[in-house]
């Protein structure tokens, strides 16, 4: 098994480009295949399920690559998000372990509630909700308890690097398979053109033309290339650590949002309360965390992205049953045969039952 596993590892290294093209293809067309056939949708998000799990496997193995490869350099700086989260996961083998099985649940959610759907009853399939809502609440606490800072998503560090930038053929083509043949030499230049220096002299039709506009200042120049406060910390520093009650107990609001939520919904209610309940608990969170200092860009970030996620209650409810839904068929009914948009409108159309069948398309 080890030894199969060293081949695929050398194998995904040596056409890393392909197989890089592949998965982008792959992955759009999981957005186009709902509503085409039957369970198309479960199709669909097996597919993307599957190129989630091997995308987070090939992304560890090239990660080691780059890192142990001399002669890889990478064209930009690991962004604050990748050196945390690297950092922690060297740094701490729970840590590593439970992002990467949080991650793991988050890539299999939507594919198993959708075979729970088909094989079992409505009340079976909530508590299997109920459930994964209950180990991703501990995997979450657990990544708090470790780093003892906000969380930040994904807590896994993610591929920042062109897999066509790393080299082909190194001796560090894969961590757990030792190169079988030598390096290939460098080829040598042609006797009748190692004295072939002289350049032509340029036309004057092809002389570019002189610049029309004043040289960059040196100031505007070298203000991006400077180092920022981020830049020389320590990656684990990056997030300060939780330092009061309160900044604590807004981290512990936020963790268990989802799972108030979906215990609440498993129990049949049609009322606002499950979503009132999420909403509130949202802005509590929202109101009892800090104020990140200007040079902390990668919590101010992750508090941004969070505040971008309360749009999704308009997915929710009683607010997508009542004011979204509505608005979003009378768009598709109105543009269906429109040039162009009559594309969009026929995507909305395929996804609408979606939203309306499973919990796990818009759940916090």
């Amino acid at each position: 098994m080890s030894s199969a596993l060293a081949h695929y590892e050398s194998f995904l290294v040596a056409h890393v480009s392909t197989i890089s093209s592949l998965e982008s293809t792959l992955r759009s067309i999981t957005w186009i295949l709902p509503g085409r056939f039957k369970d198309a949708e479960l199709a669909s998000e097996a597919l993307s399920a599957i190129l989630n799990v091997m995308s987070m496997y090939h992304d560890t193995l090239l990660a080691k690559v780059a890192q142990t490869d001399p002669k890889y350099k990478p064209l930009i700086p690991s962004s604050p998000h990748t050196r945390y989260t690297r950092a922690w996961c060297d740094k701490d083998t729970r840590y590593k372990w439970a992002a990467r099985a949080l991650e793991l649940i988050r890539f299999t959610e939507l594919l198993l509630e959708m075979g729970l759907r088909r094989k079992v009853s409505r009340k079976t399939r909530w508590r299997g909700i109920v459930m994964l809502e209950v180990l991703k609440a501990l995997l979450r606490l657990a990544l708090l308890r470790i780093t003892r800072r906000p969380l930040v998503a994904p807590p896994i560090p993610e591929r920042e690097f062109d897999p066509e930038n790393i080299p082909a053929g190194s001796d560090t083509s894969s961590p757990t398979l030792a190169a079988t043949s030598p390096p290939s030499s460098v080829l040598s230049t042609p006797e009748h053109l190692k004295n072939n220096h002289i350049a032509l002299p340029t036309h004057p039709l092809l002389t570019p033309p002189p610049p029309t506009h004043s040289p960059m200042p040196v100031e505007e120049y070298l203000l991006p290339k400077a180092l920022t406060t981020s830049s020389v910390k320590a990656p684990t520093s990056l997030i300060k650590p939780l330092s009061s009650p309160k900044e604590w107990l807004s981290e512990v609001i936020y963790t268990i949002r989802p799972l108030v939520y979906a215990v609440m919904l498993s129990s049949g209610r049609k009322d606002n309360k499950p979503l009132m309940t999420a909403l509130a608990l949202e802005l509590l969170a929202l109101n009892l965390r800090r104020v990140p200092s200007p040079s902390s860009a990668l919590e101010r970030s992750e508090y941004a992205r969070r505040d971008r996620d309360i749009t999704w209650y308009l997915l929710r409810g009683s607010i997508w049953d009542t004011w979204t839904r509505p608005k979003l068929e009378s768009f598709a009914n109105k543009t269906a045969h429109t040039p162009f948009v009559g594309i969009f409108s026929a995507f909305v159309k395929d996804w609408i039952p979606l939203i309306d069948e499973y919990y796990y398309y818009t759940a916090p």
